[in-house]
């Protein structure tokens, strides 16, 4: 995600969660950010670094869970030569490399109990001790954490130190996903479609088709905004027809009908990426039949949405969409005039 456009959205959840960095910032106690993945964790450490008085000094960025439990230390408080096997020379850690400037540690929930306990020292008593060194190194560092892990939760079963919880969450930011942003993914969507259509030189930009928006509505984003993201610019980019609104998107980029049987059942599948027509729908519940109060209406909508769908993922190309559905031509342009859709399905 470009760090011009950090933020978009307008929904009261996320900006409340943005107000809440902002109020932060000039403080220089601990943060921690919660979020699922792709929520703008890292976005937000990088604002409370930026709004903060140390703005012109280093942001240090460190993956948790990127280093095997045995480079960890090493990698945060730093090494002198001959501490280890292979530390053939002194080497700075994180600590030190953030020095009058802010930490951001990712991933904070899958460092180690030594690793903790040697983070509690510093968080506590500004000092940091090098593995091999006799003396500690004072250091000047705000520190802002980041997991989507239960951290409370993991306290409690033993698996992260209470102590350093608490020194920790001064202030605790969570953000929400996107599936509960009211109003957001639209925003999101249309700006990424945006900035693709215009990457790959588009004159305009023609928008989404209104059973593609629906279906991003309802789809529940696991990987939230930087799945968004890749799902729109992947659309973009395999609509052949700039002037026609963009008539499909597909949420699995593994989805193929020629996938290896090992790779069938994927994370985004069970997420409920399915779109009609590629799987047999599930069942409506009774909340969605009580509301149905004009059966015809209700099956034409429906009948409407799926030729939607079908003429989109086949480029408006009549005879293939005809044999995706299992119709004959005649049938299905017999279905077209029916729904006004023939202007759409011109290509036979």
């Amino acid at each position: 995600m470009d760090r011009e456009v950090q933020f978009i959205g307008q929904s009261g959840a996320f900006l409340d969660a943005v107000e809440r960095a902002s109020r932060a910032a000039p403080m220089r106690r601990p943060v921690l950010v919660i979020g699922e993945r792709g929520t703008g964790k890292e976005l937000i450490a990088e604002r409370l670094h930026r709004l903060s008085t140390r703005w012109q000094e280093p942001l240090v960025t460190m993956n948790c869970a990127a280093l095997p439990e045995t480079l960890i230390e090493a990698e945060l408080f730093g090494h002198e030569a001959g501490a280890f096997t292979g530390a053939t020379r002194a080497r700075a850690g994180r600590f030190e490399e953030a020095h009058g400037g802010t930490l951001f540690l990712d991933e904070l929930g899958t460092l180690s109990m030594g690793a903790q306990e040697r983070l509690l020292r510093a968080v506590e008593y500004g000092e940091v001790a090098r593995i091999g060194a006799n003396k500690p190194i004072m250091v000047d560092v705000r520190i802002v954490a980041a997991t989507n892990e239960n951290l409370p939760r993991m306290a409690e079963e033993g698996r992260f130190r209470p102590d350093l919880l608490d020194r920790l969450s001064f202030e605790v930011i969570t953000l929400p996903p996107l599936r509960v942003r009211e109003g957001d993914i639209a925003v999101l969507a249309d700006y990424y479609g945006r900035r693709m259509a215009a990457e790959l030189g588009w004159a305009s930009w023609p928008g989404f088709a209104g059973h593609v928006s629906q279906q991003m509505e309802d789809y529940a984003w696991p990987g939230n905004v930087r799945e968004l993201r890749n799902v729109v610019e992947r659309a973009v980019y395999r609509w052949d027809d700039p002037e026609r609104a963009i008539g499909h998107v597909q949420f699995d980029p593994f989805e193929s009908p020629w996938r290896p049987a090992a790779l069938m059942a994927t994370p985004a599948k069970a997420a409920g990426a399915g779109l009609a027509g590629e799987r047999p729908a599930p069942a409506p519940t009774s909340s969605d039949l009580d509301g149905v109060s004009d059966l015809r209406g209700a099956v034409d909508a429906h009948e409407r949405a799926i030729l939607e769908h079908h003429l989109g993922r086949n480029r408006y190309n009549q005879r293939q969409t005809a044999k995706a559905l299992g119709l004959t031509y005649d049938q299905l342009r017999h279905c077209l005039k029916k729904h006004g859709l023939m202007e759409r399905g011109d290509n036979a």
